[in-house]
């Protein structure tokens, strides 16, 4: 998940975990990049009033994921969580256009909201058994 996915329950009234566990139907897991995490830790700090809210919402959603350390040495977020979903080839959960591009590029599957309403997946999801 991007830091933007945190968002969607806020923007557009998402119950994130019943609509992913409908959209892929199988168990799955949450996974919370480092450099994820510390985008929005800076945005529940750092942000307007309403964005530290909404960063702080993010915050407690994210520990309903699983925390992995990446090394980032500066990298953008976005360029990080690239590598990673390139490497493991997982689907990764985004509304950033340019990084859904990027992720459709190299056969990443991508979910992301369609028509503020629901969720939606580019790509097929290979089954890991």
């Amino acid at each position: 998940m991007d830091s933007n996915a945190f968002f969607v329950p806020l923007q557009f009234k998402i119950d994130l975990f019943r609509d992913l566990e409908m959209l892929l139907n199988r168990r799955f897991e949450l996974i919370l990049l480092s450099s994820v995490r510390r985008e929005l830790e800076k945005i529940a700090t750092e942000g307007s009033p309403r964005m530290r809210r909404m960063g702080a919402f993010a915050l407690k959603l994210a520990e309903k994921c699983k925390y992995v350390e990446v090394k980032s040495s500066r990298k953008a977020v976005d360029d990080v969580i690239f590598e990673v979903a390139d490497k493991w080839k997982m689907p990764v959960f985004t509304n950033d256009s340019q990084l859904r591009k990027r992720l459709r590029d190299i056969s990443v599957p991508v979910i992301y909201v369609r028509q503020k309403s629901r969720l939606e997946i580019e790509g097929m999801i290979q089954s890991h058994v």
